[in-house]
């Protein structure tokens, strides 16, 4: 495990440097790892076998069709506006911009341009985010129109909103369009269930999706069957991670950070694996899931990933989980990395992808060159059970595999 170490390593040296002017962050220390792991194990070993995506996804009852796509990496986020209307200290970003329709960097001024995106690469899930969507409601419904109208109509649809803006005349015109889910973020109205209740028996499945603020478990746990009551299927908690926007509101609250390849909240963890346990020991029937950041950083990066390789790859074989193009021979192996970039920011390297409605600009570029032995052929034939100690062998495990289950404290 010594190149998996140096790469841990090289995270906690990436991570401290970066926030190096913040001297009150409490980076989790060996001392308290012990504890908080035996912590963790005991609500995962409660929790038992409701666990997806190679681990990183524990879950109660059932999840979201639009969560299953999006580990499955078939799912595009289109962040409609950069604009939002409340002011969440948990936030990662300013969102205080209205800017053009753009998902994974690139642009979507038109409706049209991005449904054909959504049919070139065979995303299968769409969701509509922010910002706040409902700022723009207009602009939604232009967009779900189109994709319906140009799309294969199982595409399953959803819509993130902090709520602040519900009304029903909306979310019908939304349901008219076939939107299949709407997911509300609670965190930013003071935990109230009044917006959400205005969905119910309008759009067919709602949703609430939250970080795990541990100051809060409590009152959600409270809120679990009331959440039923108002109509509410699933419940969605992601963990809160450091950024440096929500750094001066997140750093005045007591958390651990844990160095992973962006700094992540320990307690946060641990109060979502605590409100799934509580559920459970309830029976509610209400459908809940953990989304860690090791399940955003490790499946929906590769997902995106997967999708535009396989548009330039012959042989869909030969894209790694984490989506680069492995191609062959018997003397080497050669990964390459696809990057997609609108057409106006293209470099004389790039080659460009003509659609009808938009122009990409695309580079396939070599990362990463190596002679073959029959060590490595084993490798990309079998995924090992432990992670490879050799540097070379650790390298190329990296290019080709989703590291399993959630990273020890």
């Amino acid at each position: 495990m010594e190149a998996f170490y140096s790469y841990l390593n090289s995270l906690v040296n990436k991570n401290k440097l970066q926030y190096s002017r913040y001297s009150n962050i409490k980076w989790i220390n060996p001392y308290s790892a012990f504890e908080y792991q035996n912590q963790r194990n005991k609500f995962l070993e409660n929790i038992g076998h409701f666990v997806l995506f190679k681990g990183t996804k524990p879950y109660l009852n059932h999840i979201s069709e639009g969560c299953n796509l999006c580990g499955q990496g078939l799912w595009s986020c289109l962040f409609i506006t950069g604009k939002c209307n409340a002011n969440c200290f948990y936030c990662p970003t300013a969102q205080d911009k209205d800017d053009v329709p753009v998902s994974q960097g690139l642009s979507f001024p038109t409706p049209e341009s991005y449904s054909e995106y959504v049919n070139h690469f065979g995303f299968k899930g769409v969701s509509f985010s922010g910002g706040e969507p409902l700022l723009f409601s207009e602009r939604v419904l232009d967009y779900l129109q189109e994709l319906r109208k140009s799309c294969a109509p199982d595409i399953y649809a959803w819509m993130y909103t902090n709520g602040i803006l519900s009304n029903q005349e909306t979310f019908a015109k939304l349901a008219e369009l076939n939107l299949n889910e709407i997911r509300f973020d609670i965190g930013a109205t003071g935990y109230t269930l009044e917006n959400v209740s205005k969905a119910k028996g309008i759009i067919k499945n709602v949703s609430i999706e939250i970080p795990a603020v541990p100051e809060e478990k409590e009152v959600i746990k409270t809120l679990l069957p009331n959440m039923i009551k108002a109509g509410v299927t699933n419940l969605n908690l992601h963990q809160l991670r450091l950024t440096e926007y929500n750094a001066p509101k997140l750093l005045k609250r007591d958390y651990t950070f844990i160095p992973a390849e962006k700094p992540i909240v320990l307690e946060s963890e641990l109060a979502a694996l605590e409100i799934i346990d509580y559920a459970k020991s309830q029976k509610l029937d209400i459908g809940i899931n953990y989304c860690s950041f090791f399940f955003k950083n490790r499946f929906q990066a590769a997902g995106f990933k997967k999708q535009v390789s396989g548009v330039f790859s012959a042989n869909e074989n030969a894209i790694t989980q984490k989506g680069y193009i492995r191609e062959q021979n018997q003397r080497e192996i050669n990964y390459y990395s696809v990057k997609l970039d609108d057409i106006e920011n293209s470099s004389p390297n790039s080659s460009e992808l003509a659609l009808i409605h938009k122009a990409y600009a695309f580079n396939k570029t070599l990362i990463k060159k190596i002679s073959t032995n029959p060590e490595i052929t084993c490798l990309i034939q079998t995924e090992p059970e432990v992670i490879p100690e050799n540097d070379e062998i650790f390298d190329i495990w990296n290019l080709e595999y989703i590291e399993y289950g959630l990273r020890d404290y």
